[in-house]
């Protein structure tokens, strides 16, 4: 398996729909049976903000990452042109990223345990980002259904010429810095 290749082999490019749920539940496990003295919300307070902020940092990625820095924009425009294509970050590069990222400073600025919480619930942002995405190219969606609204967004983010609509699980930052096409700009 090769790091750094844009299109993955199927095996690399589905291995974050395995390796991210066994790396939660882990996670997880390590930390019910190694919980710290203090309040017990303090974790579970961790991880819901970890998982919230993943919504802002796939935001900032992908508008200012994704189409704004090379090497990322030109093989975000390759996504573009081949949108069923199995382009994507390998599974240990992504993981690493959150590691030294995340984990580390979190582990340095609150403690290990505290860090590791909020690292998971980034790690369940990011597997819910993995699998809305390859949904909203592979998958058929139920009319009316959240899936569908999703696909309908990024779907709009995929058209040609087109800028904004950049969060893929939710519409929420594109609403709050005006990059969706429904709010009325004056």
């Amino acid at each position: 398996m090769t790091l750094f290749k844009l299109e993955q082999h199927p095996a690399a490019y589905f291995a974050d729909f395995v390796l991210y749920p066994v790396a939660i539940v882990a996670g997880t496990a390590l930390l019910i049976l190694r919980q710290p003295a203090g309040p017990a919300w303090i974790l579970p307070l961790a991880a819901v903000l970890g998982f919230l902020a993943w919504s802002l940092v796939e935001y900032a990625m992908h508008r200012f990452v994704f189409h704004g820095l090379q090497p990322f924009k030109r093989w975000h425009e390759e996504h573009h042109r081949r949108p069923c294509a199995l382009i994507g970050s390998s599974t240990p590069v992504s993981m690493a990223a959150f590691a030294v990222l995340v984990f580390l400073p979190l582990s340095a600025a609150a403690g290990p345990q505290p860090a590791l919480a909020a690292t998971l619930g980034m790690g369940a942002g990011y597997l819910l980002y993995v699998v809305v995405h390859h949904a909203s190219h592979h998958w058929k969606a139920p009319e009316g259904s959240w899936m569908r609204a999703r696909k309908r967004d990024h779907a709009r983010h995929h058209r040609p010429g087109a800028e904004g609509w950049y969060g893929v699980t939710t519409p929420f930052w594109d609403h709050v810095f005006r990059t969706d096409a429904s709010v009325r700009r004056d």
